[in-house]
């Protein structure tokens, strides 16, 4: 059981600790616990409670009237939401409750909800990448644990995977060609899942060799399908890759490709590049970046 502190909850919820703590006292919201040493803190329950009242009371029901609520009544009224109100701070909060209570079902009826709304691409621009953002705050704060965050993250690959295979293969012989993949020890590959999504679905070729891929496997595949791009991605601080000497290697190894990489460090990088190497913001600049080819 995790505890948090009412700055803790004020980030969370994005409800200021001095209003948390008049729901607290007037309409007996939150049940604060208190440590050995007498420190208050909230748990899981807590948490849970005030992300569904904070998403009720923003969606204008009046925080006198939640507090008669029981349970039941809670979910009722945030399942209506997700149907009848498909704003993104609305959604993004539906899907971290659904991450904490492992709700598949609730999970699976927020994205098609948002993708009849928005179609798939602009969902994961909109609603799964600030979900993403939140989950980094989660992480800081001890909310979410391994096996939730590889919950949801199973879940969207799934989603990514399926949107992926519909896509029609352009068989035009003159397509550039990517070969798209993570180096050894890297193991998130969603943000590569959605760009292999975003150039298929803008008629190139991707050869996708998912995760973990060790350097020298990469020389054998682009002679069997030669490449136009490499695409790369880093992300774990944990797989002991120095950036820099990778992209170094990558670019000797493929002079005569754009090597195109992402990563979350950048800021502790050397911004000395190879020549032939291009570093992708965001998935905005990627599809900017396809477009122009």
């Amino acid at each position: 059981m995790a505890h948090y502190s009412i700055k803790d909850l004020e980030k969370l919820t994005g409800i200021k600790a001095h209003t948390l703590r008049i729901w607290e006292k007037r309409y007996n919201l939150l049940e604060p616990k208190r440590t050995t040493t007498n420190i208050r803190f909230y748990d899981d329950e807590d948490l849970k409670r005030i992300l569904n009242v904070a998403l009720l009371n923003r969606n204008g029901i009046k925080i006198s009237r939640i507090a008669e609520f029981n349970e039941g009544e809670i979910s009722d009224r945030i399942s209506d939401l997700a149907k009848h109100h498909p704003e993104t701070e609305n959604q993004v909060d539906n899907l971290v409750m659904s991450m904490i209570e492992l709700d598949e079902k609730r999970f699976g009826k927020v994205l098609s909800s948002s993708t009849h709304q928005r179609g798939f691409e602009d969902t994961v621009l909109h609603l799964i990448y600030p979900f993403f953002e939140k989950i980094g705050l989660l992480w800081q704060t001890g909310v979410v644990n391994p096996a939730q965050e590889h919950f949801v993250s199973n879940l969207i690959r799934q989603k990514l995977i399926a949107a992926i295979d519909k896509l029609v293969e352009n068989d035009r012989p003159d397509s550039h060609r990517f070969i798209m993949f993570l180096p050894e020890g890297e193991l998130h590959e969603i943000t590569l899942l959605f760009y292999y999504y975003i150039a298929k679905k803008r008629g190139l070729k991707v050869v996708y060799l998912g995760q973990s891929v060790p350097f020298k496997d990469l020389a054998s595949v682009a002679q069997i399908k030669p490449c136009d791009y490499i695409l790369t991605a880093f992300s774990s601080t944990f797989s002991g890759i120095d950036i820099n000497e990778y992209l170094n290697q990558l670019s000797a190894s493929f002079p005569n490709q754009r090597v195109f990489f992402s990563t979350f460090d950048y800021e502790n990088m050397s911004r000395r590049f190879p020549e032939n190497t291009t570093r992708i913001k965001n998935a905005f600049h990627f599809t900017e970046i396809i477009e122009n080819l």
